[in-house]
């Protein structure tokens, strides 16, 4: 069996696949989704701490939780030690989460302008300062998501000094922040990082697959996986990874068949919890269709259309249909 139980802090998961913070990806429905088919733990989207303390409703909304949804983290975007601890205070109050995750990793334009993201990663003492002071404040454990820094000292350095300050898990994401998404994840870096390390580190970066999961796991051997892109639009990833890494086989199934039930799933999950209002579901409906057989016929019809159960019921007749 090559899929390994993950502690974090003290929240201990049957196994180590992780579904991704993803904006405007990770909403509760989504998340459920996730869960259902296997995922360990599952992030919110980044809410942004200055949005929070300022009562922004969708801000807020997206750190929704259930039952179900459990276990779960939160992840928080922000530059400033103090407002990131009273963020976090809020959350952990209203929604007890398993994890607080501190964003330091993503590359977009709109999120380093502020000195958040992959930003923080040039001020080494910041960094510090931040998970310090939120380790020695919260209750919840805390965990960080870097990128690479281009030199594998640089990250290196960072790595422990995410560890020095009390965090309970690392994730790595093998990019550095000019790449964005291009190029391919640095295993070998990511590797070094693992090696550095007491606290669990987690891998995130083309995990597309069984095999890449796999290869993943061997060459870096961390402790975890964590599913971004891949899982857009394909839950069900997290039940065929978890599968193989379970049994060394594939599961065989028919994918689009699958991808639009899985879209009905989602629909009804996002009116069961009142979200279907806060989603642009013509986006989430094109991932649902993303590499299937007809794709294209139903996105060009999809465009002519806004009514959310004129998409919905279009998805069903394509299923029924089999484009």
């Amino acid at each position: 069996m090559r899929l390994k139980k993950l502690k974090i802090g003290r929240t201990e998961l049957p196994g180590n696949l992780l579904l991704a913070p993803m904006a405007d990806v990770t909403n509760l429905a989504f998340r459920l989704l996730c869960r259902q088919y296997g995922a360990d733990l599952t992030y919110t989207e980044m809410i942004n701490v200055n949005a929070l303390l300022n009562e922004s409703r969708k801000s807020f909304i997206r750190g929704l939780i259930s039952p179900e949804g459990r276990p779960f983290g939160i992840q928080l975007v922000g530059s400033c030690p103090e407002k990131l601890r009273e963020a976090a205070f809020i959350v952990e109050e209203a929604y007890r989460p398993e994890v607080i995750d501190i964003n330091m990793g993503c590359p977009a334009k709109c999120i380093t302008g502020a000195g958040c993201g992959s930003a923080l990663l040039n001020s080494p003492e910041l960094i510090y300062a931040i998970i310090s002071e939120l380790t020695n404040a919260l209750k919840t454990p805390v965990s960080a998501k870097i990128r690479l820094l281009g030199r594998e000292e640089k990250t290196l350095e960072i790595a422990r000094l995410i560890e020095k300050a009390g965090a309970s898990a690392l994730t790595v994401h093998g990019r550095t922040a000019a790449q964005m998404y291009s190029g391919s994840s640095n295993l070998i870096e990511i590797k070094a990082v693992k090696n550095e390390l007491s606290i669990p580190v987690i891998a995130n970066g083309d995990i597309r697959d069984e095999e890449s999961a796999e290869r993943t796991l061997e060459l870096t051997g961390c402790d975890g996986l964590m599913i971004g892109r891949a899982a857009m639009g394909n839950p069900f990833i997290f039940k065929r990874i978890r599968h193989y890494l379970e049994t060394g086989e594939k599961l065989e199934a028919d994918k689009q068949s699958r991808q639009l039930e899985d879209f009905e799933k989602y629909i009804a999950l996002l009116e069961e919890h009142n979200l279907l209002s806060s989603i642009n579901l013509r986006m989430h409906a094109n991932w649902f269709t993303k590499g299937l057989p007809g794709s294209r016929q139903i996105r060009e019809k999809m465009n002519c259309l806004t009514d959310r159960k004129a998409i919905n019921e279009l998805m069903r007749s394509s299923r029924q249909e089999k484009y």
